[in-house]
């Protein structure tokens, strides 16, 4: 099961005045969209909202109205930051009229806040980069070698089972050692996880004094 990271204060700031089951709902999905993305400035469109079917499905109303109230309350809440800004890719700009806009949301984090001031100043804006996703079965194929049925099923268990992150710096070690199977990869997992991971714990402690100092609002749950 992946694991979606989520800011403390949404559980003790925001929840507890949130009082909208749409905007909540919304809320939570622009949050793990956000999430899904990696960069400095990370943001989603208007238009992905608009015709994202499991956000719609799951609101009082599926329809774009109800929608947009949603985003209404979660702006004037100050969850979100909306802005206009030129469409990336969109056709070219009229020689005379307006020039298209299109809208995006930011979360109201300092980087949010940032990017927002940023496109006032009129500073272009970058693609939001998705996160590659993970995947076991290419991790073994570039690896190891070619699947078996037997094998797939061992892998998607342990996808089940183990962080990616785990199985990720287990198939390094494997690798670096040049032992090149899943029988030593799958025991390294297995000690990880009755012994716990030493570089795992060392990291953490690092991460949590540094994160003492470079956190904001809603603790920055998007990762630096």
């Amino acid at each position: 099961m992946r694991v979606v990271r989520l800011p403390e204060t949404l559980f003790t700031d925001l929840l507890p005045v949130v009082d909208d089951l749409d905007e909540l709902k919304l809320t939570l999905h622009v949050l793990y969209r956000l999430t899904q993305q990696q960069g400095r400035v990370r943001y989603v469109r208007h238009q992905d909202l608009l015709t994202d079917r499991l956000l719609l499905d799951g609101l009082s109303r599926p329809t774009g109205a109800t929608l947009e109230a949603a985003l209404d309350r979660a702006v004037e809440r100050g969850t979100l930051l909306r802005a206009e800004v030129e469409p990336r890719g969109g056709p070219p700009r009229p020689p005379e009229g307006p020039a298209p806009t299109e809208t995006i949301y930011f979360a109201n984090t300092p980087r949010g806040r940032a990017a927002l001031e940023a496109i006032r100043r009129g500073e272009p804006l970058s693609e939001a980069t998705p996160v590659p996703r993970f995947n076991i079965f290419v991790l073994y194929e570039e690896n190891i070698g070619p699947l078996t049925p037997l094998i797939a099923e061992e892998l998607k268990e342990a996808e089940e089972l183990y962080p990616a992150d785990w199985i990720q710096a287990a198939f390094r070690e494997a690798v670096a050692l040049n032992k090149r199977s899943w029988k030593y990869i799958r025991a390294i997992l297995e000690r990880w996880r009755s012994e716990g991971r030493k570089d795992e714990t060392a990291r953490r402690d690092r991460e949590g004094d540094s994160r003492r100092y470079i956190e904001g609002e809603y603790g920055e749950f998007i990762e630096h």
